[in-house]
């Protein structure tokens, strides 16, 4: 009759995915848990587009997820979440939401780029990232690294110990390229400078968006994407979200820890964090994943859309080597209190 079933806390039944002896049956039971968490979280972040207040904005989007994730069958672990050095609305490392298990972890960010979306800009999206329990890196107190993404044909390419210009030159031969095509994305961010600088004099394309390095990574590792690799630092937890999408599609990806206050530098001091560790994709994600996105000012997938009362929100899922974009009607969030 189909094997052991989990109750969730509002007495729906699933099959457990334990039953079948591997990764696959909860990456499969996880899809629709996935997208229904980003498509509600962007539902409720985009009644806030355009308003300037990207907390309220963020708090109705973690609300949004953690109410989904809480109904899921399985019982899933939060790893890392963006929130923390922002001092903002965050679903806690360490929380965990469902029915029984723990059987899964939870790399999340129910709004990336939070000020976009306080702007009404494009760019800002609520994003996923989940595997089986115990196999997503937990980043503690690191807050920022260093990172290299790029997809599949580049894979082998990647040595973040040799510097970004012969990172560039490696990826660009293995692409068959010059390295006056290649196309960088790199956040306009003052520690960048001199990268974006030295990349330009060598020829490289460099894009530059203000935020959003999950974005900017999987428009390096998508088959339709238009770059061929991400470079920089940015967040922690969007790291081990990447990774999610990486691995899924095969790409590659390497990372190290580069703190960028003080106090986030002392804790991994304290913690004996080795800041010279290369991180690889299988340090980050040790086994199959999942990735979800949805947009909520529209960017990587179009912004949500007004159908009578409703919101037709589009989705970008990643699993299994395949990516899925669709869109689901769902019903509005109330107008914010002005």
């Amino acid at each position: 009759m189909g094997g052991p079933e989990l109750r969730g806390p509002d007495g729906r039944t699933g099959a457990d995915p334990r039953a079948r002896g591997d990764e696959t049956g909860l990456l499969e039971l996880l899809e629709p848990v996935a997208l229904d968490a980003v498509r509600l979280s962007a539902a409720a972040a985009a009644r806030w587009s355009g308003r300037g207040d990207g907390k309220a904005a963020d708090g109705a989007a973690t609300n949004a997820m953690r109410e989904v994730l809480e109904q899921a069958f399985p019982r899933g672990t939060v790893v890392t979440g963006e929130g923390a050095k922002d001092d903002a609305p965050m679903l806690e490392p360490g929380e965990q939401l469902g029915g029984e298990g723990p059987l899964y972890d939870i790399a999340v960010d129910p709004l990336e780029c939070t000020d976009l979306c306080a702007a009404g800009l494009g760019g800002s999206l609520t994003t996923i990232g989940v595997a089986a329990h115990g196999t997503l890196y937990q980043p503690g107190a690191a807050y920022y690294m260093d990172k290299l993404v790029v997809g599949a044909a580049a894979r082998d390419a990647l040595d973040l110990e040799a510097g970004p210009l012969e990172n560039a030159r490696r990826i660009a031969r293995a692409l068959g390229i010059a390295l006056d095509e290649l196309r960088v994305v790199v956040l306009d961010k003052p520690r960048h400078g001199e990268l974006v600088r030295d990349l330009r004099a060598a020829g490289a394309r460099v894009s530059t968006p203000p935020a959003g390095d999950v974005a900017g990574a999987l428009a390096a590792v998508l088959a339709d994407g238009d770059a061929d690799v991400l470079m920089g630092i940015g967040g922690t937890p969007e790291g081990v979200m990447t990774a999610c999408a990486v691995r899924a599609l095969g790409g590659g990806m390497q990372a190290r820890l580069a703190p960028q206050r003080d106090d986030e530098a002392r804790a991994l001091a304290d913690a004996g964090v080795d800041l010279d560790l290369i991180l690889s994709l299988e340090d980050l994600a040790a086994g199959p994943t999942l990735f979800a996105a949805a947009a909520v000012t529209g960017g990587l997938v179009p912004a949500p859309e007004t159908e009578g009362e409703n919101l037709r929100v589009h989705t970008i899922l990643v699993a299994a080597g395949e990516v899925s974009r669709a869109s689901a009607v769902v019903q509005k969030s109330p107008h914010p209190e002005n």
